[in-house]
């Protein structure tokens, strides 16, 4: 009788995990509204009335995170002298620097706006070939869905896969390439990028401000402004090559911030 109560258990952990941006149960709902209050810091503040599960909206969402998001993003706006909200916005994940940067831009140029360090992104270099390999992938997305309902507080899902993920998963037989990829709070992941709920908040918010359409999702190994990126590496596919050459080339026009700038050349110098 105790092995078949572990195993209900196991199996309700394997579930509870099996999706990044499934719903999340009524007591988080609860417990996250009766806190909202104390983390906004704000006595005129009225939380949403709790909710059941699936119930909450990206209305909401705003209602209760909005305005504290807002507050903590403008100064670094009003630093970069992009007005809030913008009317397109990137994010770029950098694998091995375990970076998320923020860029934006009203009328002219993306301008850089800050970064978020990311909390858990299971896997290595290289792109996302099936499911179940645990891998988080690479190339150029966009957001495909907000779900104010996650069980990772909230997530934003990628359009993974992509045309190009389909083409070549068609082309090499592979008819599983897996999907719901998202960009979600917390700190565990399989196959998403995990943000803590502070960042998750700002960025869910900003996204549903601009509009998931405006949003621009560049995942790299790591920074190819700094230095090429490998395609040589044991495992990779002979497109590789493809791939990274769009990683690159969206991020051309972005120049490192001078924090990632100052870090490489250090980093090449100590060699």
């Amino acid at each position: 009788m105790k092995s078949f109560s572990k195993n209900v258990i196991a199996l309700a952990l394997i579930g509870l995990l099996a999706s990044c941006g499934g719903q999340k149960l009524r007591d988080d709902n609860v417990k996250s509204q009766i806190g909202t209050q104390a983390h906004h810091h704000n006595t005129n503040y009225f939380p949403s009335p709790a909710k059941l599960p699936g119930q909450w909206t990206v209305e909401d969402v705003l209602h209760d995170y909005g305005d504290y998001s807002v507050r903590m993003l403008s100064p670094y706006f009003k630093k970069a002298k992009v007005p809030y909200p913008p009317t397109e916005i990137i994010l770029v994940a950098l694998k091995q620097e375990k970076k998320l940067e923020l860029w934006a831009k009203g009328e002219g140029e993306f301008r850089f706006i800050r970064d978020y360090s990311i909390q858990a992104a299971s896997g290595v270099s290289g792109p996302k070939l099936r499911q179940g390999d645990r891998q988080v992938p690479e190339g150029v997305y966009r957001i495909a869905g907000l779900n104010p309902n996650s069980h990772y507080h909230l997530s934003m899902k990628l359009n993974y896969p992509n045309e190009f993920d389909l083409y070549h998963a068609d082309q090499e037989g592979r008819f599983d390439p897996g999907g719901d990829i998202f960009i979600h709070g917390k700190a565990v992941s399989i196959g998403c990028l995990a943000m803590g709920d502070e960042a998750i908040e700002e960025l869910f918010v900003l996204a549903a401000q601009v509009g998931k359409e405006n949003v621009k999702v560049v995942i790299a190994p790591r920074d190819p402004r700094t230095l090429p990126l490998d395609t040589d590496a044991e495992g990779m596919p002979e497109w590789a090559g493809e791939l990274y050459d769009q990683i690159s080339s969206e991020l051309q026009a972005l120049s490192p911030p001078v924090s990632l700038s100052n870090n490489a050349a250090s980093q090449q110098n100590s060699h």
